[in-house]
C-alpha cells in the first residue's frame, strides 16, 4: 500500500482509491467521473477529503491514503493507511445504526446523526494499514 500519487484513482477491482498524506501543501482534483458520478478529492498532511456530486463521503485528520473503497447500500469497506492514528469520518444513512469492523474484529456498534456522519477513530503507526468494514445492522 502506498499513497495514491494521482489524487484518486479506479482499481482494477472497480474500487476507487484516493489520497495522499505525505503531500505538504492542499492538492485537490474535481471532476473525476466514476460510474456515472463526478468525486473530488482534496488532500495533504493535514486532511484528506471525498466528495461525491458535491456532497460529503470521507474525511480524516491527518490525511490518509484510502484503497479499495466500496459503498454499498448496506455500508461501506476501504483500506486506510496513514503516518499517525486518524480521526475519519465517513457519511451513510441518515439516524441508522452500524457495526463497525477494524481488521476483522467488531470494533462496537455506532448510531449515525442526523446528518449520517458517522466518526472513527483508528489507529495507525508510521504508515499502517487498517481494513475498515461498516455494516448496517
Amino acid at each position: 500500500m502506498s499513497v495514491v500519487s494521482e489524487l484518486i484513482r479506479i482499481e482494477a477491482d472497480g474500487t476507487i482509491s484516493f489520497g495522499n498524506y505525505e503531500l505538504a501543501k492542499k492538492t485537490k482534483l474535481q471532476d473525476f467521473e466514476y460510474e456515472g458520478d463526478l468525486y473530488k478529492v482534496k488532500t495533504f498532511k493535514e486532511i484528506t477529503k471525498l466528495e461525491k456530486n458535491g456532497m460529503f463521503v470521507y474525511e480524516s485528520v491527518p490525511g490518509t491514503a484510502v484503497n479499495h473503497m466500496v459503498v454499498t447500500e448496506n455500508g461501506m469497506a476501504f483500506q486506510v493507511e496513514g503516518p499517525t492514528d486518524a480521526q475519519v469520518t465517513v457519511e451513510l444513512e441518515e439516524d441508522t445504526d452500524y457495526k463497525i469492523f477494524i481488521d476483522g474484529k467488531e470494533a462496537g456498534q455506532m448510531k449515525t446523526n442526523l446528518g449520517g456522519k458517522l466518526v472513527i477513530g483508528v489507529e495507525l503507526d508510521s504508515a499502517d494499514k487498517a481494513d475498515i468494514k461498516i455494516e448496517k445492522l
